[in-house]
């Protein structure tokens, strides 16, 4: 498969088979991530691999956090909102919690690190989807509350920029179009 086909063809798979992933093949999405661009090579990130019953202590981390992120815990609507936040570890059977680490180094600038873990992020999606499974990667405020990171020993200045669930795809994936990069760029090739 070659790059540009990978990537016109990727699409975000929210929908898994709970059929564990060969722990193979998770090397080889990892590997991928690391080769990401990154500026002065801060190489500003670090991967957190849940699977199986792994996946339970963060189940039981977010159900924590949840009880005080909604309006009445004890309400019947209160009580659902915390199963559901407590559920997402289960949503596939390999949980790849991806982290901004800063380097510390002197050049290192925030907003670039940031980009250099999205960029590692798209590479696993690239590789997940050349090994033919199916992945989603989510995001949201839950993950940098200090519960999880406590959790997974972060840092202070260290934050979860994403979460990617990946497994086989328990359906299959959608076609999708984008608006054309014509409406998007504008070419400057002259000194006006």
């Amino acid at each position: 498969m070659d790059v540009l086909s990978a990537i016109k063809n990727r699409r975000s798979t929210p929908k898994l088979k709970e059929a564990p992933v060969d722990p193979k093949k998770i090397e080889k999405i990892l590997e991928a991530a690391v080769w990401a661009p990154n500026h002065h090579m801060t190489e500003p990130w670090k991967f957190f691999v849940l699977s199986g019953e792994g996946r339970r202590p963060f189940s039981r981390v977010l159900r924590e956090v949840a009880k005080g992120r909604v309006d009445d815990p004890e309400s019947e609507n209160g009580q659902k909102r915390i199963e559901k936040i407590s559920r997402k570890p289960f949503a596939a059977p390999t949980v790849i919690v991806v982290a901004l680490s800063p380097s510390g180094k002197e050049k290192a600038i925030y907003i670039e690190d940031v980009c250099a873990v999205a960029a590692a992020s798209q590479n696993m999606l690239l590789a997940t989807h050349s090994l033919e499974l199916g992945a989603i990667w989510r995001s949201g405020p839950i993950y940098n509350t200090p519960g999880v990171k406590e959790y997974f020993n972060l840092r202070e200045d260290e934050e979860i920029l994403g979460v990617i669930f990946l497994g086989e795809p328990e359906v299959e994936k959608k076609k999708a179009t984008r608006t054309p990069y014509e409406e998007k760029t504008t070419w400057i090739d002259a000194d006006s």
